[in-house]
């Protein structure tokens, strides 16, 4: 046997079997009516971090409101800095003072220009509040004593600040305030 004994001969040409297998095919979708298209846009795929961190950015600049340098709480000039909100006890500062309370969270602010140290501090308490952080340090330093008498006006006008109090030689001592931060139940 040769190898082209066993090939299948057909008597149609190629032509005619294309028209076949055309009208077999308009047989089979006959009625079938056309849909329209609905076009569907997917939204790019964003790198969560990225997002993450516009997030914690936004919430800073949010945070910025709450420091006003115009407005003065009342802190008092005697002894080490120290505040407390109204619904707070003063057991509370007594532990801050005390080093009770150990920070999770530490902002080193030395080297900061003010507008900074604002949006630092915001995105500081941000996070703090995010992540469930109830003390922090804040390390505001010496130097020409602008941040150091800054940094307790503006934590005692955010509402999620309890108390802070000049912080213990372990945590920075006069260059640095320990505070304490309300977390939301949830």
């Amino acid at each position: 046997m040769s190898k082209n004994d066993h090939r299948i001969t057909n008597n149609k040409s190629d032509k005619d079997n294309l028209e076949d297998d055309f009208s077999l095919f308009r047989d089979e979708v006959k009625g079938v009516k056309k849909l329209r298209q609905d076009t569907i846009l997917h939204a790019p795929n964003r790198n969560p971090k990225q997002k993450e961190i516009r997030r914690t950015e936004r919430e800073a600049s949010d945070n910025d409101f709450y420091f006003s340098d115009e407005f003065m709480p009342h802190l008092s000039d005697e002894g080490p800095t120290r505040y407390a909100r109204s619904d707070v006890s003063k057991y509370e500062v007594k532990r801050l003072r005390r080093g009770v309370y150990v920070p999770d969270v530490f902002l080193d602010m030395h080297g900061m220009t003010q507008q900074e140290a604002k949006r630092e501090l915001g995105a500081m308490i941000a996070y703090c509040l995010k992540e469930n952080v109830h003390c922090a340090c804040v390390q505001h330093g010496i130097g020409k004593h602008i941040l150091k008498q800054n940094v307790p006006l503006w934590l005692a006008q955010h509402p999620d600040v309890l108390a802070f109090h000049q912080a213990p030689l372990e945590f920075g001592g006069d260059g640095a305030l320990l505070v304490l931060l309300s977390i939301p139940e949830k």
